[in-house]
């Protein structure tokens, strides 16, 4: 395999996990990033740009990063809520009042961060066309029943997500989320991601596509729970409703799909980047620049869920926006926050070790939040500090 880049001395088991990834665990097109308090430590890449095609992975070659969007669009109201600018312990009603239906009226801001709206499927399941829209996902979500009280339990909002965070930012401020995060964010820090992905850059953007492990990889064939396994076979059950909120499934490839603003699943950037983005929310990077006063980065760390999640059906942690380590998504340690992202990619700060950690791969398995070719990396990582 002809890995490219750069691996600062120490970290070269991060380089040999990323080898076996593609030796045995069958990834195709992938890279790796790491930052270690602000400084640049891996940079990798290797395979193929297309998951089904021969063009090389460059240097610049982004990828579709499913849910892996959520953690940094979150960075978003974080920032507004820094400033000043939305109060997390209000109601979402008093930025968007129609939101109040359904039950839905004592909803906090901090609830609709944290998976506990209440609304993580919706009683009809919306096209791709519709989903992305940016009006037809935020009327239908305003309007949905409430599946339990917002605020007493929590359960992974998939899909919904990206119209709750959308419109929540949309209303408070004026302006749309991925706008707010490309002026503020990327662009200050000089990182190629995007939230609604511009025409100019999507040649730089590879093709994803599922992939089945090879034989004898083991790893990737790791048999869920029974009880898993059958909320994602029910039709009925709220875990198949969740992730069918756009029905039928999306063509992740198509253009308009991955230029429409759908922070939950359709960011899109490089791994060198996502690395970037969080060490930036922990500290100071390269050239001076970073995202989160110290409060800030306390409050993204911050449980705000804990325990059974009535999509997910097994235990899982968030703070506002982030995913939280535990047995369900493994990060670097309990001071971890970011977001894993279906099908492989990860992304993830520590701030007790100074690490930011991006990895994005267009060869999609039927992992959910802790897929062993991430978890290989992260355990490399670990082993080098």
């Amino acid at each position: 395999m002809d890995i490219k880049g750069v691996v600062a001395e120490g970290f070269e088991p991060v380089r040999d996990a990323f080898v076996r990834n593609f030796q045995v665990l069958g990834d195709r097109g992938a890279a790796v990033a790491v930052y270690r308090d602000g400084r640049k430590v891996v940079d990798l890449w290797a395979g193929t740009k297309d998951a089904d095609g021969t063009d090389p992975w460059t240097e610049d070659t982004a990828q579709l990063v499913r849910s892996a969007t959520k953690g940094v669009a979150a960075a978003v109201p974080l920032l507004l809520q820094q400033r000043g600018l939305l109060d997390l312990d209000a109601p979402v009603g008093s930025y968007w009042p129609e939101f109040k239906a359904g039950g839905k009226e004592r909803t906090r801001v901090r609830d609709l961060l944290a998976h506990r709206a209440g609304v993580p499927a919706l009683d009809r399941g919306l096209t791709a066309s519709e989903a992305a829209d940016g009006v037809t996902g935020p009327r239908a979500v305003a309007a949905q029943q409430a599946f339990w009280e917002p605020g007493t339990a929590h359960g992974y909002h998939a899909q919904t997500f990206s119209w709750l965070l959308s419109e929540l930012v949309l209303r408070a401020t004026g302006r749309s989320l991925g706008s707010i995060l490309a002026e503020e964010m990327a662009e200050p820090l000089g990182i190629d991601f995007w939230i609604g992905l511009p025409e100019t850059e999507a040649h730089r953007v590879g093709r994803v596509a599922p992939v089945d492990p090879p034989e004898g990889a083991g790893l990737l064939r790791t048999r869920p729970r029974r009880n898993v396994s059958e909320a994602y076979a029910d039709p009925d059950s709220l875990t198949r409703r969740a992730f069918a909120a756009i029905d039928p499934l999306p063509d992740e490839n198509d253009p308009a799909y991955r230029a429409a603003e759908l922070p939950a699943s359709a960011g899109i950037g490089t791994a060198r980047a996502l690395a970037r983005f969080y060490a930036a929310t922990i500290g100071v990077v390269e050239n001076g620049a970073r995202i989160f006063t110290p409060a800030t980065t306390a409050l993204a760390g911050r449980e705000l869920s804990c325990g059974p999640d009535r999509v997910l059906v097994v235990n899982t942690r968030f703070g506002p926006g982030y995913m939280l380590h535990g047995p369900a998504s493994p990060l670097l340690s309990p001071a971890s926050f970011g977001h894993p992202g279906r099908g492989g990619s990860l992304a993830f700060a520590d701030p007790e070790a100074g690490i930011g950690f991006g990895y994005v791969t267009n060869a999609l398995a039927k992992s959910v939040t802790a897929d062993p070719r991430a978890q290989a990396l992260v355990r490399a990582l670990r082993s080098a500090l």
